[in-house]
């Protein structure tokens, strides 16, 4: 059983079509035993304070707690513990209390939930917005809204699992990632056989930290009468002049049909939104169910997030500071010859392509006191397998370069250091 159970993956557990669902959890366990056992269950560490340059995690395998880099966290801005960001929520909570009490669309909506949808439609060149308890429900929801049986969503294939999952009860072909060409080509293939076509997108995507080429994107799907809908999870708060998104950063502002989102990332807190034109908003708020269905987002949230955003337009020197150390970090990860894809932003994959040595290497990162995630099949192809690191504003230098230090030690280690081609980036590292 032990061999069967190493030779196995996270996927494995979805094809033992002969196991029902509970004979399939007790096959899992036995197979997170293992990785325990390994010291490759790197998933789901304890912490005991909030997102910061370091963290105090309690480690599993000495049963202690430790202090450690951390470099998990989408808190690229570290605005979740910004003191007005904070305080913002506390001031909230008093006055309207720990919830909403009831769905948007009957008793849930506060005048606060209406700055916000104004706040954040206006940072977004939209008219309108809507709330969402999740940026996950904010994207599957109203695509499910938006599409149908007559309708297609032309996907960039690696497009964030809640886009595609929204794509469920609809047509979709996917197209290659980032590629102009691919999207031309498969719209040209549906022209004049769906009623709606949206091409939907990451702004700067989670896995490999490149930027959307959504000035040519969006002109191809308006040449072919589709609309385009873009995902600014990653983007907001850190790209364009002010930190307003991919938009911002193609001076397009206005000019997208669907912007959705989330305030998980930079923004520090939780929730997600679409901004768009008024009329669409308004079928959303009837017809979304991820939004008529969950009660609305809590006052606590509502009041950070605003102060988030005017943190954002108010205090340009976090971003810069992050910009800082991106530019710093890759042009070292690449002197040192590391795989780092196409990393433009605050995300930086190291490519490895092989489960093991990923997870080996994640083993030691972690008793080197360096928290770091790695990446496996399937939520990447075996030949991807990387560990994904993302840099928020408060890293230090010392701390930055004790980390290069370790990956230089490893990569040498495990012989996945190579010469690097520089240059060949599709854009510019942007400079703020």
């Amino acid at each position: 059983m032990e061999a069967i159970i190493k030779q196995k993956n996270l996927s494995s557990f979805y094809e033992m079509d002969e196991l029902d669902i509970m004979e399939r959890a007790n096959e899992f366990t036995q197979f997170l035993a293992q990785m325990h056992e390994d010291k490759h269950l790197n998933y789901k560490r304890i912490s005991f304070n909030g997102s910061a340059n370091t963290r105090i995690v309690w480690d599993a395998h000495t049963k202690s707690k430790k202090e450690m880099i951390y470099l998990a966290s989408n808190d690229y801005l570290n605005l979740t513990n910004h003191p007005k960001v904070i305080d913002a929520g506390i001031e909230a909570i008093k006055k309207y209390g720990a919830g909403a009490g009831s769905v948007p669309l009957l008793g849930g909506s506060t005048d606060l939930h209406k700055k916000l949808e104004d706040k954040i439609a206006a940072f977004k060149g939209c008219e309108s917005a809507i709330l969402y308890t999740s940026g996950y429900g904010s994207n599957a929801s109203s695509i499910m809204s938006m599409l149908g049986e007559k309708d297609i969503a032309i996907v960039d294939m690696l497009a964030h699992a809640s886009l595609i999952d929204g794509c469920k009860n609809t047509n979709m072909k996917f197209f290659k990632h980032n590629d102009p060409e691919s999207l031309d080509t498969v719209l040209s293939l549906v022209k004049d056989k769906f009623r709606t076509k949206i091409v939907i997108i990451d702004g700067v995507y989670s896995m490999d930290g490149d930027i959307a080429q959504l000035d040519v994107l969006l002109d191809i799907a308006h040449q072919h009468g589709a609309y385009l809908m873009i995902d600014e999870a990653h983007a907001t708060g850190v790209i364009g002049d002010n930190g307003r998104g991919t938009p911002e950063y193609f001076n397009l502002s206005g000019k997208v049909d669907i912007v959705c989102g989330t305030f998980s990332k930079a923004i520090g807190c939780v929730g997600g939104f679409v901004a768009s034109n008024k009329e669409l908003i308004n079928l959303l708020n009837y017809y979304s169910r991820g939004n008529m269905f969950s009660t609305a987002m809590t006052p606590q949230s509502i009041g950070s997030i605003i102060a988030a955003l005017d943190v954002i337009e108010n205090e340009p020197e976090r971003r810069n500071k992050l910009w800082r150390n991106i530019t710093y970090f890759r042009n070292s990860l690449e002197e040192l010859g590391f795989n780092i894809g196409n990393s433009q932003t605050a995300i930086f994959p190291i490519i490895i392509g092989d489960d093991f040595i990923t997870s080996e290497i994640c083993r030691e990162l972690h008793e080197m006191n360096i928290y770091v995630n790695p990446v496996l099949y399937p939520a990447v192809s075996k030949r991807l397998a990387r560990i994904r690191m993302s840099l928020m504003a408060e890293h230090t230098k010392d701390q930055l370069n004790i980390v290069l230090d370790a990956l230089e030690t490893l990569g040498k280690k495990y012989n996945i250091l190579k010469e690097q081609e520089t240059g060949n980036n599709i854009f510019s590292i942007p400079t703020y």
